[in-house]
């Protein structure tokens, strides 16, 4: 073997030249060019096989987009906060989004935490939620509802967000959301951050003949302009509220308190009508009459009513594992309850934000965020808004009765 031939064309790092002396330098060198070369002998066919899947499956990305090779649901291995790792509650993975309409209730994430203006690490929520319903079953014994043998729900995977660029992340949610919105299926999106709060609205105000209600679970208001001069996630309900069909009098927010909502919001808040119900009226009145008010504020001449949870909403002894923890929120059992009481026939939707894995110790906040998913379903089942389209027998189901 001559020194300029490799084993298997790789150049070794120990080969010597003649009397031992080391050829370190010159390897090193020739590796470097070596690599290069073989790059340009490697094939891309899968790499181009799995653009062409997912923009098949996943939907051309929105108008915005200049790389028109991203889809707008994830596909493939791109971005590596996102993707087809585990779903949740162990539900069958719909590749296909364009037959999403065969399921009554699409599971998908919004792994985006741009928005985000302090600690950032929401992006993974989507992952760390999923992971957290390995815990849990189907069947709930208080509710009396199993949700497998009961809904046809499916999981989606993750919107392909764009890190860094909060205008082009949000085109691509408004559009994830209108395709599964319009075709008559039951969104629930976890979160990422708050400022998805809008795009989601967004997404779904066109195909509402009439306005659309939001009660919104919060510690923050969420509703100034901007925050350091971009729409984050203080910001969502500023921007919702200025659609035509959602109006700020029709947005009820529950738990807000502490040290962190700025003034600027609040003087929103109270310019443009919007309910504010604190922990401290939570304690005063009961849950039972908060949760009469929040439907009753949020149903008002509405043809939907959207629900948004903020899992910092929740006490942060409970709920670590978040952007912006703040104590004094509302306890687990308190929540819950809320959640259940207020998850009304005509829901048009649900998200969980604010979970960020990379805080979450023991996966609490994690835990908590699937039981908001898991127990306003379950209610809607119960309630008999979902659960009326059985799971169909199609060419993805298992054994001889698969058509």
């Amino acid at each position: 073997m001559s020194d300029h031939e490799h084993p298997e064309g790789n150049p070794d790092s120990h080969s010597h030249g003649p009397g031992g002396h080391s050829h370190s330098d010159a390897f090193a060198q020739k590796e470097g060019k070596w690599a290069m070369e073989a790059e340009a002998r490697l094939s891309q066919f899968r790499h181009d096989e799995e653009i062409q899947r997912g923009l098949a499956y996943g939907l051309s990305g929105s108008p915005t987009l200049v790389d028109r090779t991203i889809p707008t649901f994830s596909r493939g291995e791109l971005p590596h906060f996102a993707g087809e790792r585990g779903t949740f509650l162990n539900t069958p993975y719909l590749e296909d989004v364009n037959e999403v309409e065969d399921a009554e209730v699409a599971v998908f994430g919004a792994p985006l935490d741009s928005g985000a203006t302090y600690r950032p690490g929401a992006r993974f929520g989507p992952q760390g939620i999923r992971r957290s319903t390995n815990v849990f079953g189907t069947y709930s014994y208080e509710l009396g509802v199993d949700l497998r043998e009961q809904l046809n729900i499916v999981d989606i995977g993750d919107i392909f967000t764009i890190p860094g660029n909060l205008e082009k992340s949000f085109d691509q949610i408004s559009q994830a959301m209108a395709h599964v919105y319009q075709r008559g299926v039951f969104p629930v999106v976890l979160g990422g951050d708050h400022s998805i709060g809008y795009p989601t609205i967004r997404g779904i105000s066109p195909h509402v003949d009439g306005n659309i209600g939001i009660i919104h679970f919060d510690r923050h208001v969420d509703t100034q302009e901007t925050d350091l001069d971009e729409r984050m996630h203080s910001t969502p309900w500023f921007h919702a509220t200025n659609l035509t069909n959602a109006p700020a009098t029709n947005l009820v927010q529950i738990g807000i308190g502490g040290w962190q909502p700025p003034r600027a919001g609040v003087k929103v808040s109270r310019e443009r009508g919007t309910t504010i119900i604190t922990v401290g009226d939570i304690e005063r009145v009961g849950i039972e009459k908060v949760a009469e008010t929040a439907l009753e504020v949020a149903w008002k001449d509405a043809k939907a009513v959207y629900l948004s949870f903020d899992i910092d909403v929740i006490d942060s002894g409970f709920s670590p594992g978040t952007g912006w923890p703040e104590p004094g929120g509302l306890l687990p059992r308190e929540a819950l309850n809320l959640i259940r009481m207020v998850s009304a026939p005509g829901l048009a939707g649900l998200e969980v934000v604010e979970c960020a894995p990379p805080y979450d110790w023991a996966e609490q906040t994690a835990l908590l965020s699937s039981r908001v998913v898991m127990d306003s379903l379950a209610i809607l089942v119960r309630e008999g808004h979902l659960g009326k389209k059985p799971a169909l027998r199609n060419r993805h189901a298992w054994g001889p009765q698969a058509t």
